[in-house]
């Protein structure tokens, strides 16, 4: 199989490393990273900017499947585009993801997300990361990975990823949203987290992000017999 037909699920709850792990395999491959996560922070990004209820969820739905969402790769980064807007830096604020946490629940906007999902990765080579990848928008992929890690150690890398983007948050407003994450991620009625039949588990608390990178790649190369480039 060409690599670059390649079709990689990355999966896992907030703060598993899931995003830059994704990109990093996405570069050693040849294929293209897809954050799936921020395109539910885009709209959730639209429904702020046009005062919405998050609560309403026939607005929010409506909004959901208005927006033009793309992504593009652009030195080495994923930027997320907004009606032709890079959103990339205004998804990741605390309202955001306080509001994110609700509207993603909505069966109507994770339809239309899933759609835009596999409209990107119908050609193949691409690495998607998200929650609900291999079980649901690619269930096909040819690989599906399942990224998990302590509860401390994702509250840490989600403080130090705030931090570094200039924002005022404490350990227990981060512990307290993860936590809200997590539940409404593996309760919600349509798509909820779990973790898909056939994963490769990966346990990322004590590893560097190196570390995750090579445990991907080695696990391409056993199944596949593709090398890095």
């Amino acid at each position: 199989m060409p690599h670059t037909n390649l079709k990689i699920a990355i999966d896992g709850p907030a703060g598993s490393g899931k995003s830059t792990t994704a990109k990093l395999v996405a570069k050693a491959l040849g294929l293209l990273p897809i954050d799936t996560g921020a395109m539910y922070r885009a709209v959730a990004l639209k429904v702020l900017r046009e005062k919405i209820d998050p609560h309403d969820e026939e607005k929010v739905v409506e909004i959901a499947g208005k927006v033009n969402i793309e992504q593009k790769l652009e030195n080495g980064e994923i930027h997320t585009y907004l009606d032709g807007e890079d959103v990339s830096t205004a998804i990741r604020t605390p309202e955001v993801n306080n509001t994110v946490s609700i509207i993603s629940a909505y069966p109507g906007v994770r339809k239309k997300m899933v759609e835009l999902q596999r409209k990107l990765a119908k050609a193949g080579g691409v690495v998607l990361e998200g929650r609900d990848i291999g079980t649901v928008v690619l269930p096909d992929a040819d690989l599906k990975v399942y990224m998990i890690a302590s509860l401390e150690e994702r509250v840490r890398r989600r403080l130090k990823e705030l931090k570094e983007k200039g924002m005022d948050v404490s350990l227990e407003d981060v512990k307290q949203e993860i936590l809200m994450r997590d539940e409404m991620d593996s309760k919600r009625e349509y798509s909820p987290l779990k973790i898909p039949e056939d994963a490769f588990i990966l346990d990322t608390t004590n590893l560097t992000v190196e570390e995750q990178v090579e445990k991907i790649l080695k696990e391409v190369e056993r199944r596949f017999g593709l090398k890095r480039r």
